[in-house]
Order: structure tokens, then sequence, then C-alpha cells
């Protein structure tokens, strides 16, 4: 029978002796247990053996999922966002790690006023191994600086995924783009620091966390196969 707090337990001592390579404090490296597709038990069994923050890559679904769960948890989306879902998103959600436009900022920042909530955001940049030209990174600096500036909207960090590859280390030049992207943006308006940065799956989490990850997604490695 699948052991999830058991599998949890492993993924922490990845996590920490990935983070003891880089010279890191496994304290500043946040796990997302990556829920999509996963049945409720599965969801309660890891938050009652010590999971808190919890990430979805469906609007409807977490919709209908987030009522139904009894634990105390932090809720995370990580899918694409289209704007006629942007209102509801910042409603449902405590994080957003996927917002990659100048139009979307406003909504989430309208919907999240009206809730009364502070609702934080990643900026997501298109998977990329090599650096960023000077006109890519503006574009980045600026959606961050506007999340940054906007209502409802606490800017934490940028976000990108590698490719599948079997092998980890093939993601590690798109995890060194998304590090270097942040010390630019840092170095150019030091107001937006510190940013995090969210990256790294369950194949490749701990190549993530030598590049300099702060929140890593992990699904598989928790929770077992997903259901179609």
């Amino acid at each position: 029978m699948l052991d999830i707090g058991a599998n949890l337990e492993g993924v922490r001592r990845r996590i920490g002796a990935a983070a003891h390579r880089a010279g890191r404090d496994p304290a500043g490296i946040t796990l997302l247990a990556v829920s999509k597709r996963i049945d409720t038990a599965r969801i309660e069994a890891a938050l009652a053996t010590g999971a808190r923050a919890l990430g979805e890559s469906r609007v409807q679904e977490a919709d209908a999922k987030i009522p139904e769960i009894t634990g105390d948890a932090e809720w995370h989306f990580i899918g694409p966002l289209q704007s006629n879902k942007a209102a509801l998103a910042a409603r449902l959600f405590d994080a957003i790690h996927s917002v990659r436009t100048t139009s979307l900022v406003p909504r989430l920042s309208a919907s999240a006023t009206a809730a009364d909530r502070s609702v934080q955001v990643y900026v997501q940049i298109e998977r990329s191994p090599e650096p960023l030209s000077e006109a890519q990174v503006a574009e980045v600096a600026t959606i961050c600086r506007q999340a940054y500036e906007a209502d409802g909207l606490v800017l934490r960090g940028l976000m990108t995924m590698a490719p599948y590859a079997p092998d980890p280390e093939a993601s590690r030049p798109y995890f060194a783009t998304l590090r270097r992207l942040r010390d630019d943006i840092a170095a150019s308006d030091p107001e937006l620091a510190p940013l995090g940065l969210s990256m790294g799956m369950s194949g490749d989490f701990e190549v993530a966390i030598e590049e300099g990850a702060t929140i890593v997604r992990v699904g598989t490695a928790i929770f077992g196969e997903r259901s179609a």
C-alpha cells in the first residue's frame, strides 16, 4: 500500500541533501505537493503527515476539490491560467505560479481586492536553456513591477518548467536561466528583491535546488501515479 507519509519524508530528505550540497539552508525551500488529479483520501493523508502547500493545475477541478478537504492547506495554482478563469483563481488560491502577461495582473488584482484577499504571484517565463535577451528581461521585469504595485497581489518570484528528460541534469540549463533572470531583475530593480524561484518537479527537483529553487513542485514522488 502507498505510504504517503514515508514518501513525504523521503522527499524531504532529498531536499535536505540537495540543499546541503549547494550550501543552502533547507528551511528556505518550500515543498509544494502537487495534488492535481489526486483523490481526496490521498490529499488528506498528505496533510495529516505534514504537507502544507498543495498544487493544482485546473481551476474547475480545484473549485470542486478545495471545499472537500478538511485538513489545513495553502493552495497554489501551477497550471496555465486563462483570462476568463483569473477571477475565480484569485478567490480560490493563495498563490498563483503562472502569471505570464500584463493583461492578467489587473484581473487578478481586481478579484483579490474584491474578495479582500492577498494572493501571492510568480511570473512565469517560457522554458529556455539560454540566457534571455535584454528585451525579454525587460518584458518580465515589467510584469514583475506591475504585480509588485498591484493591490491584492504579493510578488513572490519567477517560475519555469524544464522539458521532461530521463536525465535530471538536462534540466539544469533551464533552471540556471531562471536564476540568472532573477538576478538581472533584482539588479535592475532592487525594490523587487528578494525574488523566489519556483522550479523543479519529481524528476529534477534536486537539480533545481542546486540552482537556487525556493519552492519545488513534487507530485508523483509523494502521491504515486495520478488518475486519468
